[in-house]
């Protein structure tokens, strides 16, 4: 006993392709090394600022070391090598279910 809606099998095949590929656009978008990878790089370019503009008095209390330059520095890195990840292998797109095996799961 189906219904009929008006709907034919090509126009619900062709909805379904396109709901996939604005699913796997969201994966993509929401991918979490991105985030990570911002919120490094921001944090990093705020912190080597905040290292260049350091006195002497701040490099002396941590005993020569200029910490907030190499913290600055290496959150930076991580960033962008977070950023480099998600370029170079991204999310591989969502298995698509043939055809047959949607009407057996219905």
């Amino acid at each position: 006993m189906s219904e009929d809606h008006g709907f034919s099998e090509k126009d619900v095949q062709r909805e379904v392709t396109e709901l996939e590929g604005k699913s796997a656009t969201a994966a993509r978008l929401f991918d979490i090394r991105r985030t990570i990878g911002a919120l490094f790089v921001i944090y990093g370019v705020i912190v080597t600022i905040a290292g260049l503009t350091d006195d002497d008095a701040a490099i002396a209390k941590a005993e020569g070391v200029n910490v907030n330059l190499w913290t600055g520095v290496g959150m930076l890195l991580l960033g962008l090598f977070f950023l480099a990840w998600l370029k170079l292998r991204p999310l591989a797109p969502p298995a698509a279910v043939p055809p047959d095996d949607r009407a057996k799961e219905q």
